[in-house]
């Protein structure tokens, strides 16, 4: 089995999302943990980046990824940087020229989005939760990538804790909706809620970048790890993007 549950390559970039198959994690984490080792034995981390490493078709230390901390700090991969970056910069979202890495972001109910500009040859990658809408992570990875050159980019949106199933207290959607107003939502059973999609494809739009929609709920679907679903025991996917032309 492989270990994407999305994979695509688009005009010379490659676009993907891991979902929980085809790893080396035992339950309850089973089976392609890709986040910290908080329960689950490292060794096994190390082997799922390992094979997702080998799909990509990079070197795993190549597999750039960062500390992320619910922010808008952008990191970008210079064409000198040593790998692995030792310890992972702490920032939401990377941004890269280079063809011999492939950018990382993990989650496991917020939103990853990838991003790319293949004629210009830029590619991005953000984790954006709710906090992250809030700090305008995905605005900052777009800028980010116009200051290395892109022009028009493409943004492709990962699997997410939906606005139908991601309650909130009704004053925590009311802050966030004052940034981003799509990103007002109702759940499935009438109570106050947050579409993080919804408001970073808003925020991409204001931003003249095509959006380009493969989400699936998290929280829904057992394919996937979700933190609201499962605490602390749940693992990360990521999604992943490289230039491959």
């Amino acid at each position: 089995m492989g270990v994407f549950g999305y994979d695509e390559v688009l005009d010379g970039v490659r676009f993907a999302f891991t979902d929980r198959f085809g790893g080396a994690s035992q339950p309850p984490y089973g089976e392609l943990n890709l986040g910290s080792a908080a329960g689950d034995e490292a060794a096994a981390i190390a082997e799922n980046f390992r094979r997702v490493s080998a799909e990509f078709e990079v070197e795993p230390d190549a597999v750039v990824r960062v500390s992320q901390v619910h922010g808008r700090d952008v990191h970008v991969v210079g064409a000198g940087d040593e790998l692995p970056q030792k310890p992972m910069p702490r920032a939401d979202a990377l941004v890269t020229t280079r063809t011999d890495v492939a950018l990382c972001v993990r989650a496991a109910d917020c939103l990853p989005v990838l991003l790319a500009d293949p004629v210009n040859g830029v590619i991005g990658a953000a984790h954006s939760g709710r906090r992250g809408l809030y700090a305008g992570v995905v605005p900052a990875a777009v800028e980010a990538m116009r200051e290395l050159g892109a022009g028009r980019i493409t943004a492709v949106l990962g699997p997410y804790a939906c606005g139908e199933c991601y309650e909130v207290p009704a004053e925590m959607r009311a802050e966030v909706a004052e940034r981003a107003p799509a990103s007002y939502a109702e759940t499935s059973w009438g109570t106050p809620s947050i579409d993080v999609a919804a408001g970073v494809a808003a925020q991409l739009a204001e931003l003249d970048c095509d959006v380009i929609d493969v989400t699936s709920c998290t929280i829904e679907s057992e394919a996937l790890y979700s933190y609201r679903r499962e605490g602390p025991v749940s693992g990360r996917m990521a999604g992943l993007v490289r230039l491959v032309r």
